[in-house]
Parts: structure tokens; sequence; C-alpha cells
């Protein structure tokens, strides 16, 4: 049920969402295990849940989530959205941002593609991601789209230091599951 603050609320959300995406291209969401507010503690999330003791899925756990950002605002223009686990709130904007400006002035990123964007220090592999409506949540609701009929998504799989991708010997980076095998 709604209520007449929850509507206000989710009103000025889509205000910003808008706002973002005509002045950046895109709006970022991010996705964290992390208590970042009174409200989301006093419900509990992961990490509460695994403070208490109960089995968590936080991410330094056994079942480990990495955290993950995704973007909203590509569909509107022809093309995937973006996603990508495993970095800070900070360095997964940044590139996301990045790589949105490309594609705003004329370079789509398809999956197969492995690229290295400027100042980022890593290659990149593009994925199709057969599950979006499981994962991009916020993007489904800003186009009015059901899970079953979710805007497209590429995820973006990311090397460690050392140029090794996560299914390769002696990966060093943080956790970030393989298309398909994540739902948030």
């Amino acid at each position: 049920m709604s209520t007449p603050a929850l509507t206000a609320w989710q009103d000025q959300n889509r205000r910003a969402m808008t706002d973002a995406i005509r002045s950046r291209g895109c709006w970022n969401t991010y996705v964290s295990d992390e208590v970042e507010c009174a409200c989301c503690a006093a419900v509990g999330n992961r990490a509460q849940r695994r403070a208490a003791g109960r089995r968590g899925r936080g991410r330094h756990g056994p079942d480990s989530r990495p955290p993950f950002c995704y973007t909203t605002g590509m569909f509107g223009v022809g093309h995937p959205e973006l996603l990508v686990f495993g970095l800070g709130m900070d360095d997964s904007c940044r590139l996301l941002n990045t790589l949105v400006h490309g594609v705003l002035h004329g370079s789509d990123l398809t999956a197969g593609e492995e690229l290295a964007p400027p100042g980022w220090g890593r290659r990149l592999l593009v994925e199709q991601l057969p599950n979006p409506g499981q994962i991009l949540y916020q993007a489904n609701a800003y186009y009015d789209r059901p899970a079953g009929n979710s805007v497209p998504a590429l995820q973006l799989t990311w090397t460690d230091v050392l140029g090794r991708y996560p299914w390769e010997a002696a990966y060093s980076g943080a956790p970030q599951p393989r298309p398909g095998t994540f739902t948030a």
C-alpha cells in the first residue's frame, strides 16, 4: 500500500533520476551491504544479520555478495544499461560515467568486446547479462518495465592489477559473479 509520504519520496527520486539522466547521461544506483542510514538499520540489512550471528550474505562472509553499481538512462538512448561488481561507490561511478560518456558520443559497447577505458588502468570484458530483471530494479522501475521484460544490460568484468580475469588462476581482485549467477 502506498502512503502520501512514500508517493512524495518516489516522485522526488524520479525527478532526481530524470535530472541526472538529462545532465550527465545516466543515474548510477550503487548497492552495498553496509548500513547507510537509520531506517535501513531499523529493518535490518545483510550487515546487521551478520553482526547478529545469523547467516549473512555480506562481502566478508562465506556467502559473499559483492557491492554492485548499474546505470539507468542508457536504455533511453537505445543502448543496454551497464553493470559492474566489486568496486567501491566512487570507482564504480567513475567507471560507469566514463563509459556512458563514450556511448553518448558514439562508442556503443557490445558483448564480447574487451576494452581499456582511459584513466582506468585495467582491462574490461563486456558481457551480456542474461537476468537483468533480477538485478536492475531501479532501471526497470524508471522505465516502467516488469522483470520479465527488463531493460537489457551488459556486465563489465574487470581484471585484477596483474591483468587476470576472475575465472583465471591466481586472480586477486574482488569477487565478481559470472553473468546470470547473481540475483539482488
